[in-house]
């Protein structure tokens, strides 16, 4: 079976997949996944351990189980840990999405190597999914956007700070304000400060959301758009431009990008 690994800035995600029907009668399917927080200093010894951790609380045997790994990583530190864990642990065949490795997808990018290796992910299996042109916002550390053409070409995207960063950036510099769970509130015209930030939060990212959209579109003609990342299912649907949510859209990429690299 194939271990996905997602390693964002602030979370990590990892995700099983074995036989199955699967998307679009693939043959494979998201069997378990887990989210855990991004450490940057985490070691190749402490990656296995994590693993063998999270595979004993379904029962499973990593060594019986793993016949592949797929990493995505945005902390290069993180990808590099993960390289010698496989290489020291697991000792299969392993793709790393990174310059050189074949995704099937052209990235006209002025340099192609500083998109991420998530947002390519994202791209290749949304245009599995739904052809193009395709827009993909995934809600992370960052939001972005990744716009793919109609003939499976990365055109660009957009980036913006994210949700938590944002919050986080406000609370440290508005003494008098409260941390708020991030929940809808009754109304978007609040009557409290905690309702006050969260209309502000949920109901202004996603006009934020409808406007570049909008504004993509006006250059590239309609596109069908995708959500995923970690509050995608809380912003999607207060959306009009959102059709479609995927919350292991990237992890679905890097296991179309293992079965591309192999030999």
């Amino acid at each position: 079976m194939l271990v996905a690994i997602d390693v964002g800035n602030t979370q990590t995600v990892i995700g099983l997949f074995g036989p199955g029907d699967g998307p679009a009668g693939s043959g494979t399917e998201l069997l378990y996944h887990w989210r855990v927080a991004t450490v940057a200093s985490r070691t190749a010894d402490e990656l296995a351990l994590l693993i063998d951790q999270l595979f004993q609380l379904q029962g499973l045997d990593p060594e019986e189980t793993i016949t592949g790994i797929a990493v995505a990583s945005v902390v290069p530190r993180q990808r590099t840990a993960l390289r010698e864990m496989t290489q020291k642990w697991f000792k299969v065949e392993t793709v790393i999405v990174e310059p050189g490795v074949r995704t099937g997808m052209p990235i006209h990018y002025d340099n192609p190597k500083e998109v991420g290796a998530d947002r390519i992910a994202d791209a290749v299996a949304a245009f599995e999914r739904y052809g193009g042109p395709t827009i993909v916002i995934d809600f992370g550390t960052a939001t972005t956007f990744e716009v793919v053409s109609a003939k499976g070409e990365y055109l660009g995207g957009v980036i913006i700070p994210g949700i938590e960063i944002s919050l986080e950036a406000l609370f440290s510099r508005a003494a008098l304000l409260p941390r708020v769970e991030l929940v809808e509130p009754r109304n978007v015209l609040a009557k409290n400060t905690v309702e006050s930030v969260q209309s502000g939060v949920i109901y202004g990212f996603a006009a934020q959301v409808d406007g570049l959209c909008r504004r993509l579109e006006d250059e590239l003609g309609p596109c069908t758009v995708v959500a995923t990342g970690g509050l995608a299912g809380l912003i999607g649907p207060h959306s009009a431009a959102i059709e479609y949510h995927e919350p292991w859209l990237t992890l679905e990429g890097l296991r179309i990008i293992f079965g591309r690299n192999q030999k």
